[in-house]
């Protein structure tokens, strides 16, 4: 497919995939510490983790010789995975609020201040949102059109009633 979307979807989609990378963010590293804290079947997580590293996503280190146990480490294509995380969490938060809050809040560290990640330009650093973005197709893909995300928004509607003196009337009897 020529979709990224769909071909990172093809990575990540699905729901345990992308709760391991959120855990490996907070820290998670071993496959029994995945397991407590997901609640996800040993089989599952298993086959989430494999394809993880088969993928680049996640590596597997050795850190213990006997029995030999591993660990599991973002590598820089899962680091990379960090902004995706964060703005998931983040829409989660404000469409889909927990009854007490957020869980965890997001502190940059550079300032030490809390922080709600937003996509800038990486141009001007201005907002990019649905309104202020747009699709440039290229043309090695065959199209040229420049498409909007969303149309604008329409100016909200001014709804003018047929009748306002009392109740309105069947015409038929």
């Amino acid at each position: 497919m020529n979709c990224s979307v769909a071909r990172t979807l093809e990575l990540i989609g699905d729901r345990w995939t992308l709760l391991i990378v959120h855990e490996a963010f907070l820290g998670v590293h071993r496959f029994e510490q995945f397991n407590e804290r997901l609640g996800v079947a040993r089989n599952i997580l298993t086959v989430r983790l494999q394809a993880l590293v088969r993928h680049g996503i996640l590596d597997r280190v050795l850190y213990q010789d006997r029995p030999a146990r591993y660990e599991y480490r973002l590598t820089d294509r899962g680091r990379d995975l960090h902004g995706v995380v964060c703005l998931l969490r983040e829409w989660g938060d404000k469409w889909l609020p927990g009854k007490d809050g957020p869980s965890i809040v997001m502190q940059h560290t550079a300032c030490g201040r809390d922080f709600v990640p937003v996509v800038t330009c990486s141009h001007c650093q201005a907002p990019a949102d649905v309104l202020t973005t747009r699709i440039v197709a290229r043309p090695s893909f065959g199209a040229v059109d420049v498409l909007p995300i969303v149309p604008p928004p329409h100016p909200p509607q001014r709804h003018v009633p047929e009748h306002t003196n009392g109740p309105r009337r069947s015409a038929v009897s």
